[in-house]
């Protein structure tokens, strides 16, 4: 069918206004971190935090949007394709930043350096394998062998800052414990769909309760700072 003949679905409309609104509370969140943080470092890294988020996502988001409003084309599907890429690699910033998130919010407890080792070369090499032009990611096939690789060595990452939210489990009464389950939700989501979301388009719904995962841990953020 031709470009001029596309009719958006309603699912689709549905989704892309989900995305822009998605993008929007990013946005606005950040701005409200770099506004009330008072120089607090804890609330500076929040505001990086969420503006690593909000601009890697928007890198596959806003084509996603447009390919509802204007039906796919070629241009379209490598505007997605160099999008997942920087979306991969700024996903795994997010979590070295969430780290030192946990470092200044707790500042009287000390990373396992066990711990804060394998968040660190699980996240480099993560990084690198995003980077390979093997992975082809402007293509409908892909590269379902270094899919694993890197989403197996993402896990690792997410598996290190989730032990460390769980070491300081409600210090302080913050009840940061909430962000192993944000994380558990957001690994949930994120991972069927990048291994299944070529062969099943279905299973990349999953990445709405995967964005709602993130937002909630923008909320704790806020939540913290107000």
């Amino acid at each position: 069918m031709g470009e001029e003949n596309y009719k958006p679905k309603m699912p689709d409309i549905m989704e892309a206004v989900f995305d822009a609104g998605y993008l929007i509370f990013d946005l606005v969140a950040a701005i409200l971190f770099f506004v009330f943080s008072k120089g607090n470092t804890v609330f500076v890294l929040y505001g990086i935090l969420t503006l690593t988020l909000c601009g890697g996502d928007a890198f596959h988001l806003v084509p996603r949007i447009l390919r509802t409003i204007h039906g796919s084309n070629d241009r379209i599907k490598k505007q997605l394709g160099i999008g997942l890429q920087i979306s991969s690699i700024t996903m795994t910033v997010f979590y070295i930043i969430l780290m030192y998130v946990w470092k200044y919010t707790f500042p009287d407890l000390k990373a396992p350096a066990a711990v804060e080792a394998m968040i660190w070369i699980s996240a480099i090499i993560r990084i690198v394998v995003c980077v390979l032009p093997q992975n082809n990611w402007c293509t409908d096939e892909g590269n379902m062998k270094l899919s694993v690789i890197r989403n197996a060595v993402f896990a690792v990452t997410g598996i290190g800052v989730i032990i460390l939210y769980a070491i300081s489990g409600n210090a302080n009464d913050y009840h940061m414990t909430r962000m192993v389950a944000a994380i558990l939700i957001s690994f949930g989501c994120y991972l069927p769909v990048t291994l299944f979301s070529k062969t099943k388009p279905k299973v990349g719904l999953l990445m709405i309760p995967k964005a709602c995962a993130y937002m909630w841990i923008i909320a704790m953020g806020l939540q913290l700072m107000f």
